[in-house]
């Protein structure tokens, strides 16, 4: 069951983030088109471009954290033995954990603060952007989690045929 909803997680952050990027690079060429044959843009296009790169960020980290594509230094714990890496990553899991959860509170806050406010050219809610925060530090704690045995256990990240650590980077 778990290894059902795990995938289906997998696959609809990805599903989200494909759509979000060919909406943001079709704004961006409508809009480029535009202004260089007809010398008039979209007025709202650079707005909602940025706006979708934020959530395309947010919710891109928890995939990148899930296959190892952030930065980490890793010599020390596959340099001293197996039992001490194993302790060593368990407080790098305890750590990014705390971290998630603070940031995910931190964010929400922030988000309700800014319930009030709109953008510019679209008079979207600033808080429906700002929600990208609290959604991706929870979509990272939650990645984590699926993840936490494997990488105490091994020091390894969750692998696919069709990505790793170095293409998870590139997202």
């Amino acid at each position: 069951m778990l290894n059902c909803i795990e995938r289906w997680l997998v696959a609809a952050n990805r599903w989200i983030l494909i759509v979000l990027l060919l909406a943001m690079a079709g704004i961006i060429f409508t809009n480029v088109v535009l202004r260089y044959t007809t010398g008039d843009s979209i007025i709202w296009a650079e707005e909602v471009a940025r706006h979708m790169m934020i959530w395309v960020a947010f919710l891109g980290a928890g995939l990148a954290l899930r296959f190892g594509g952030h930065v980490a230094i890793d010599n020390l714990h596959r340099a001293v033995s197996t039992r001490m890496a194993r302790v060593m990553r368990s407080l790098v899991l305890l750590g990014l954990s705390a971290f998630f959860i603070f940031m995910a509170v931190a964010s929400s806050d922030y988000v309700w603060r800014t319930r009030f406010q709109s953008t510019a050219a679209t008079d979207i809610p600033i808080s429906f952007i700002y929600a990208a925060m609290p959604v991706g530090f929870v979509l990272m704690l939650v990645h984590l989690l699926l993840i936490a045995r494997r990488y105490v256990l091994e020091g390894d990240y969750a692998r696919t045929e069709e990505i790793d650590g170095e293409a998870a980077g590139s997202l």
